[in-house]
């Protein structure tokens, strides 16, 4: 029996296409009289309050918000909807006080790279770089595949035709007009998502009324909310460890950092966008959670989607469909810009290439092999989340020894390497499999039962926990021996 869509073909791929040509336009026109290595790695310095706040806010929150939240409330209640909003919007908060530093201390650098490698010697720093770029790619191909997924759910389209659409535009405009373009169309996506979830919110409370509520949540599913719900706790802290972690090592978050014309609009728009991101996520989630109590074999990451197209109204597709596209291509721009400026800023101590050599066209070529594969994997729609939650790890493993480093100046090179080793081997060690039944240390090279339970139920956070924590153990022992 075929599939009901709830679009033609026809029409989501003309809706595809004429959205991301418009912004593709507007990046394109936006910057042609904003060129420069300047305007491409930093804006010029001079972004403003409102740009800042929305394209901070637009980068912060991809395609992934459509389906990560919902999925995770389904089995980590309430809890895991508080850590996936909180470990989104916290970064901001954190941003405030490393960013002042680093501005100060480094008024004209781009990246946080940079400082690393005024910091630490060149081993190190390679592999905070290595490490920075795999995250981010990873990014760019889970939301490439979201927006693919997305399209193919609503109309039928296959994967590979809206991967090629999205790419091959977002790459025209960032390639040419580098951060000023992706800050100025981010500016207007932002206003697009805000008014497209606030329609989406006012819909869904319409026609789902009471059953939009904590009180039918907790009727169908009282586990979800109870306080003594265990999975509640490790999932909200597992998220909020994770998606944390990585976002300070997000090169778009350094970037905007320094495009911020002076440190007092840097900190509004940190703090402004911290209680935007909160809610918005927030929302998500409970929409999942509501779509799991109404109906328990509702695919989880189609949680919003199932509330929000219950009717099969061609409108509300339309706006799913512009809202998906909008999120991701703010989110995917941003990716694009950062990744090549890391390359363009950090490339001439990584590489040993002719000393001729335009790092400029060089990570333009770059972006495009990576876009390529990013393309390749969006086309089979593999299963992004397992990927994101290793890169996650790698980040946890670097957050603090980084970070710590701004303040402590006696890590040095060597015991920082140890501490990011120690971190990343023993959470690799509790990192489960991808069916997340087992671990390399918890069931393959010990059996599952020499363990208790709890241990074997929570692997995912246990290694989350170790690698983040025990750099900082390994820092503290390291200095008492001192």
């Amino acid at each position: 029996m075929d599939k009901t869509y709830f679009l033609s073909q026809s029409t989501s791929l003309i809706l595809v296409i004429i959205i991301s040509f418009i912004f593709a336009f507007l990046g394109i026109y936006h910057s042609k009289k904003n060129q420069g290595l300047s305007n491409y790695l930093t804006a010029n310095r001079n972004i403003g309050l409102f740009s800042l706040t929305t394209s901070l806010t637009a980068s912060a929150l991809g395609a992934w918000i459509l389906f990560g939240p919902a999925s995770a409330a389904t089995w980590g209640g309430i809890g895991s909807i508080i850590g996936y909003s909180l470990g989104t919007a916290f970064p901001m908060f954190f941003l405030i006080y490393l960013g002042k530093k680093i501005r100060k201390e480094f008024p004209k650098g781009s990246s946080l790279i940079e400082f690393m490698r005024k910091k630490f010697g060149k081993s190190l720093f390679k592999l905070i770089l290595l490490m920075t770029i795999f995250y981010m790619f990873i990014f760019l191909c889970a939301e490439v595949t979201a927006i693919s997924v997305l399209i193919n759910y609503i109309s039928g389209t296959e994967l590979w035709i809206t991967a090629l659409i999205v790419l091959l535009t977002t790459l025209i405009y960032t390639l040419y007009g580098g951060l000023r373009a992706s800050i100025f169309t981010d500016k207007i996506q932002m206003v697009v998502i805000g008014v497209l979830l606030l329609i989406s919110l006012v819909y869904i409370t319409s026609f789902t009324g009471s059953e939009f509520s904590f009180e039918f949540i907790e009727e169908k599913n009282p586990h979800l909310l109870s306080p003594s719900y265990i999975p509640s706790y490790t999932a909200g802290l597992t998220f909020f460890i994770a998606v944390a972690a990585t976002n300070l090592f997000h090169q778009g978050n350094w970037q905007r950092v320094y495009a911020a014309k002076n440190f007092d609009t840097l900190k509004k728009s940190l703090i402004i966008s911290f209680y935007i991101i909160i809610p918005i996520v927030f929302y998500m989630g409970f929409a999942g959670m509501v779509a799991f109590s109404i109906d328990p074999s509702t695919r989880p990451d189609l949680g919003f989607f199932t509330l929000l197209l219950k009717e099969q109204k061609e409108i509300l597709s339309l706006v799913v469909v512009i809202l998906g596209l909008t999120l991701t291509i703010s989110t995917v721009d941003t990716l694009v810009n950062a990744i090549s400026s890391l390359i363009v800023v950090d490339g001439k101590a990584t590489f040993n290439l002719d000393k001729k050599t335009n790092y400029l066209n060089f990570s333009k070529y770059v972006i495009l092999f990576l876009s390529l594969i990013s393309f390749i994997v969006a086309s089979k729609g593999f299963d992004i989340l397992y990927l994101f939650l290793l890169a996650d790890l790698f980040c946890c493993a670097f957050a603090l020894t980084v970070f710590f480093s701004f303040y402590d100046k006696s890590i040095n090179e060597k015991v920082a390497y140890l501490s990011i080793i120690i971190g990343l081997v023993a959470g690799f060690l509790i990192f489960p499999t991808p069916d997340f039944s087992k671990s390399l240390l918890v069931g393959i090279l010990i059996s599952v039962d020499s363990f208790p339970p709890f241990v074997s139920q929570s692997l995912l956070f246990l290694s989350f926990v170790v690698a983040t924590f025990l750099p900082l153990l390994v820092l503290k022992a390291k200095k008492i021996s001192h």
